[in-house]
C-alpha cells in the first residue's frame, strides 16, 4: 500500500458500538453478545470523569469460563479492561496496526470528541483498509 492508497480509521471502522452498564452481569453481556452479534462491548462511563471500559468474549472465557465461575454472579466491570486503549479517527490505518502490534490488542475503540464512534479491528483494518 503506498502513500496515496493509504486508509484512515474512520474509513476501516465499524461504526456500530454496543455498549453496556458495568453492574450488568456476565450472563446479561453474553445475551447483548448474541442479540447484536458482537464479541466487543464498550462499558459505559459511570458519570463525566469517568473512563470507558471495554469487554471482549475473550476476557469472559479467560476470566470467567476457564475459572469456572458463574456468569450470573459476575458483573461486567469486575473482568473489563478499563482505561482502554483508543485511536482516533484521523489516524493512518497503518500507524493504528502499528500501535496494535505494540500493545498487543487486535482492536480498540474510536474516540472523536470525548465520544466513542466506532470500533476498529485488524479484521476491519484489512476488509475495509487495504481494499478500494
Amino acid at each position: 500500500m503506498n502513500e496515496q492508497m493509504s486508509k484512515t480509521v474512520r474509513e476501516a471502522m465499524d461504526t456500530e458500538v454496543v455498549m453496556i452498564d458495568g453492574m450488568a452481569t456476565v450472563s446479561e453481556a453474553i445475551q447483548v453478545m448474541v442479540d447484536k452479534k458482537t464479541s466487543t462491548l464498550i462499558i459505559d462511563k459511570r458519570y463525566e470523569q469517568d473512563e470507558y471500559g471495554i469487554l471482549l468474549a475473550a476476557d469472559i472465557a479467560n476470566q470467567v469460563l476457564a475459572q469456572n465461575k458463574a456468569p450470573e454472579r459476575i458483573n461486567a466491570y469486575e473482568i473489563m479492561s478499563k482505561p482502554i486503549l483508543f485511536v482516533r479517527p484521523d489516524m493512518d490505518i497503518r500507524y493504528c496496526s502499528r500501535f496494535f502490534k505494540r500493545f498487543g490488542i487486535s482492536q480498540a475503540p474510536v474516540i472523536d470528541h470525548a465520544t466513542i464512534i466506532g470500533i476498529v479491528s485488524y479484521d476491519s483494518m484489512i476488509i475495509k483498509g487495504m481494499t478500494r
